[in-house]
């Protein structure tokens, strides 16, 4: 959910209503603000706790654990951690007595709160800057840069921004996230009076998932739109987030309304706002994000006043050419559809589907930033098998040992090899060859990702002739063809769209959220027995994507297609 309408600055209101933001709250809508502080909304329905970001939280904490370890090994005497049980205000305490001794790093340390600006907060490693004064460090399990040049860089055991260089070897990854937390901190340990003077712009370190280096930021550069530095954003956000929490918890007029946006897919309020939603027949059920504030602004408020309009005729002046998102037509098509309560409709006659005679459906599945674990292939001769042909039907290339793992990489080209062989085969014989996925964004990652991080290894292909198979017309993306030739009114993920083709997975809880706690449990992740029942979850799972994607390509070949009537029709 996202508000409608900017909030003002509270000003001398601030902290009546006894708010205190933690940096999460400027990047969470400002819906889930409002009713993170109504008192009026602690009865209402919420979505159930979410099992796979649960485990990211357990995975992150226990990469700090490991970093911070690490940490303390590599500084000897110059590590103080706060190591206080208890509340906040106790850890609070002692990280003020560490920074009043001149600690040179403070692990685990809890900021003063801010009751003026209605601000708290905590960070993973304060560090101290010549001249007294500290700047804040965030250890976060992601990636944090990508290849190419100039992120400002020390080593890990050596995290001090003033040894900082500029690394030929590193760019920084964009996370909104990480700098409006470290802006955060900053105006905390400026309100504590902590922060550094006469060193230049402000600045903030982050430790990334592959724990390489500290990536250092100037949070005055202008990397926002506008040219606006981090503090200056952050200073907006913040004055925007706390008015609206400030109303809500006061009662007053909600400065935030709900409209669906993306983040809607894993916000515990999302049941409150959906019911609100569908009640209100708003706009943002079909025209999500910036595309529903901008029809709603111009008068179109509904789903009903967009089904109305012409698809073929002028766009509303009021709204913008084009607008971002979908196009108008297919927006006004798709509030039809939902209106008729049809999940899928066709924009041809016929839907046009890349066919060969050999074919090998394929799906992957990781464990977050980790690695890949499973490739698996599902082989069919449409064109007739012939002999000297492999066996058809479904394999599992996979590692069960637990990620990350160089084992990674011997069945990534136990994989590739045997995928490139069955190609490299059925062309030679003279026939055509075409091998499909869903959503090529994720294989291609991996299959470039793995050749990079396991070169030289028995098997492994080039980043060059992966890249060569990815831009190879024979490698299929039906994602793209379902986007091209359907429009469909709850999502084109595999799951939604599959069933309209007569397919259905053989476990109910089928899903990549939860295929992330059977791998847990798979490889014994959290310290039990690997269980061989979950790995066979798992490979029956991955089986039935490969199944689903040949399923979706046979339908939409088929006169069956045709059951789904056209957007004409509708």
């Amino acid at each position: 959910m996202i508000g409608d309408q900017a909030a003002p600055a509270s000003g001398d209101g601030a902290g009546r209503a006894g708010v205190l933001l933690d940096a999460g709250a400027l990047t969470r809508c400002r819906r889930r603000v409002h009713l993170d502080h109504d008192p009026s909304a602690a009865g209402a329905v919420r979505a159930l706790p979410d099992p796979a970001l649960e485990q990211r939280r357990a995975d992150a904490s226990e990469h700090r654990e490991r970093i911070g370890a690490a940490l303390a090994e590599a500084a000897g005497g110059s590590w103080h951690p706060v190591e206080v049980p208890g509340p906040a205000g106790a850890r609070a305490a002692r990280t003020a007595e560490l920074v009043a001794e001149g600690a040179p790093l403070i692990w685990d340390a809890v900021l003063p709160l801010d009751r003026g600006a209605g601000r708290r907060g905590s960070a993973d490693l304060l560090v101290r800057l010549p001249g007294g004064g500290y700047v804040p460090l965030l250890v976060v399990r992601r990636r944090i840069t990508d290849p190419g040049e100039g992120a400002r860089t020390t080593a890990v055991t050596d995290p001090f921004p003033q040894r900082a260089r500029t690394d030929p070897d590193r760019k920084v990854r964009s996370s909104p996230r990480d700098l409006l937390a470290l802006a955060q901190l900053t105006r905390m340990l400026e309100a504590a009076g902590w922060a550094p003077s006469g060193h230049g712009p402000p600045v903030g370190g982050v430790i990334g998932m592959d724990a390489d280096v500290v990536v250092w930021h100037d949070l005055a550069a202008g990397h926002w739109p506008g040219g606006r530095g981090t503090m200056a954003e952050y200073d907006a956000r913040f004055a925007d987030r706390r008015a609206v929490a400030e109303a809500a918890a006061a009662g007053r007029p909600a400065l935030a309304q709900p409209s669906r946006i993306t983040e809607c897919r894993r916000c515990p309020w999302w049941p409150t706002c959906e019911a609100e939603l569908e009640a209100a027949d708003d706009v943002s059920i079909v025209a999500h994000g910036e595309t529903g504030r901008l029809l709603r602004t111009a008068g179109v408020g509904t789903v009903a006043a967009l089904a109305e309009l012409d698809p073929a005729g002028p766009v509303p002046p009021e709204l913008p050419v084009p607008l971002p998102g979908p196009p108008f037509a297919d927006l006004v098509a798709l509030a039809r559809a939902r209106g008729q309560g049809r999940s899928v409709v066709r924009r041809s006659e016929s839907v046009p589907v890349p066919r060969a005679d050999v074919e090998v459906d394929v799906d992957m599945e990781s464990f977050g930033e980790s690695g890949a674990y499973l490739w698996g292939a599902l082989l069919t001769h449409p064109g007739g098998r012939r002999e000297g042909d492999a066996e058809p039907g479904y394999r599992a290339f996979a590692t069960w040992e637990p990620l990350p793992t160089s084992d990674e990489g011997r069945s990534f080209a136990e994989f590739w090899t045997w995928l490139t062989g069955v190609r490299d085969a059925t062309r030679a014989s003279g026939r055509t060859f075409a091998a499909y996925c869903y959503n090529e964004q994720a294989e291609n990652r991996w299959m470039l990702g793995s050749a990079a991080r396991f070169a030289g290894a028995p098997g492994m292909p080039s980043t060059v002739q992966v890249q060569a198979f990815i831009d190879d017309p024979g490698w299929v993306d039906l994602f793209a063809v379902v986007s091209r030739w359907f429009l469909c009114t709850h999502g084109k993920g595999l799951k939604k769209i599959a069933p309209a083709a007569g397919f259905a997975w053989r476990d109910p809880e089928a899903g990549g959220e939860n295929s992330m706690r059977w791998y847990r449990d798979a490889v014994g992740m959290d310290g039990g027995e690997p269980d061989a029942t979950q790995r066979e979850r798992l490979l029956d799972y991955n089986a039935d994507d490969v199944a689903a994607t040949h399923a979706l390509r046979e339908w939409m070949s088929s006169d069956r297609v045709r059951e789904v009537p056209l957007v004409t029709e509708l």
